[in-house]
Parts: structure tokens; C-alpha cells; sequence
């Protein structure tokens, strides 16, 4: 009779190996639905910290540096919001108007957690990905990439850790572009 660690590891082996598909490609673990709700609540709290540094500065006098650091880490989740709304939005085919709109309302503090609930409930995300990953056989409704965009995301999805340290990469290179730049009330002056 087998010990319980051997059945133990025997069932998490077999767990592993039904994440597996034909072709033997892990399919990424984060939905579309689960990684917009994240960013979108980052983005959310981000602005929280921005303002009471604002707040802090403006009206308590609190050192500059605060708000430097509370900038610094919106500035970056802010950037991450963006292109988690544009990998969204190619996956799940939104229209245009919907895509901008995301776009726009990282800008308005707090206005990112309502439009994500507003696309979860008009049935915008979806729990797994709509592009099949590049080299995978699609299953359960995925279908293959059509556009260069949707080209780009199945790449990304098919090796998710490593797209998303390049993605990282990129982001802290544009926000390192953007803060040497000064801030955007400072831009065309």
C-alpha cells in the first residue's frame, strides 16, 4: 500500500500534468478578468496614496520627498494600467469606444475599479484567455491570433513570465523617460 506522501505527491503530479496541454505549454494562470481586477484596484489605491501625499505636502507641510515616492509608484501603476488595458482589450475584442474609455479614466482618480466592474458585469472579461498562446493547439473556445496585436499577445501569453519582465522593463524605461521629462504640468511650457 502506498504512503500517503507518495498518493499526496501522485495527485499533485497529476494536477500538474492536466495544466498541460497537447503541446505540452503551461497555459498561463492569469484570466484576463482576475489581472484587469488587480491593476485596476493598484491603480485605485495608487491615486489614494498620491492625494494624501498631496495633502501631506499642501497642507500638513510634509516633506517633498513623500510626494516623490507617492508619484514615483502611481506614475508606474498608472503606465502598468495602461498596458494591462490594452492587452484586455485586444483579447477580449472591445469595442474601440470601450478600450479609449478604460484609457481615459486612468486618469480620473478612483475611476478604474467602476469600469472594471462596469466591463465584468456587461461580460467584457473573461475568466481565461481568448487568444490561443503561439505554438499551442486552441482549446475550450480560444482562437488563434488574426491581428498583429492579437500576433503579439498570444507570444506574451505563451511565455507570460518572461512578457511580463520584459513589459516591466519597458514600463520603468517609458516612466524613466517620463520623470526625466518633469512633470506633466511642465511639458510644453
Amino acid at each position: 500500500m502506498p504512503s500517503q506522501s507518495a498518493v499526496s505527491q501522485e495527485r499533485m503530479n497529476s494536477a500538474s500534468r492536466s495544466r498541460v496541454d497537447t503541446t505540452g505549454h503551461h497555459p498561463p494562470r492569469v484570466s484576463p478578468r482576475g489581472l484587469y481586477r488587480v491593476v485596476a484596484t493598484a491603480e485605485m489605491l495608487t491615486w489614494a496614496l498620491l492625494i494624501a501625499a498631496m495633502i501631506g505636502k499642501y497642507a500638513l507641510g510634509a516633506p517633498d520627498w513623500t510626494m516623490r515616492i507617492a508619484g514615483s509608484i502611481h506614475g508606474f501603476v498608472f503606465l502598468s494600467y495602461c498596458v494591462s488595458t490594452v492587452v484586455v482589450w485586444t483579447d477580449q475584442r472591445w469595442p474601440a469606444s470601450k478600450g479609449i474609455l478604460g484609457l481615459v479614466l486612468a486618469v480620473v482618480p478612483f475611476a478604474t475599479v467602476p469600469f472594471e466592474r462596469h466591463v465584468d458585469r456587461k461580460g467584457l472579461l473573461a475568466s481565461r484567455w481568448r487568444v490561443v498562446p503561439a505554438g499551442a493547439a486552441p482549446q475550450n473556445g480560444q482562437e488563434p491570433a488574426c491581428t498583429a496585436a492579437e500576433r503579439l499577445l498570444a507570444v506574451i501569453l505563451r511565455w507570460p513570465i518572461l512578457s511580463a519582465l520584459v513589459l516591466v522593463v519597458l514600463v520603468a524605461l517609458l516612466f524613466t523617460v517620463l520623470l526625466n521629462a518633469g512633470p506633466p504640468t511642465e511639458w510644453f511650457n
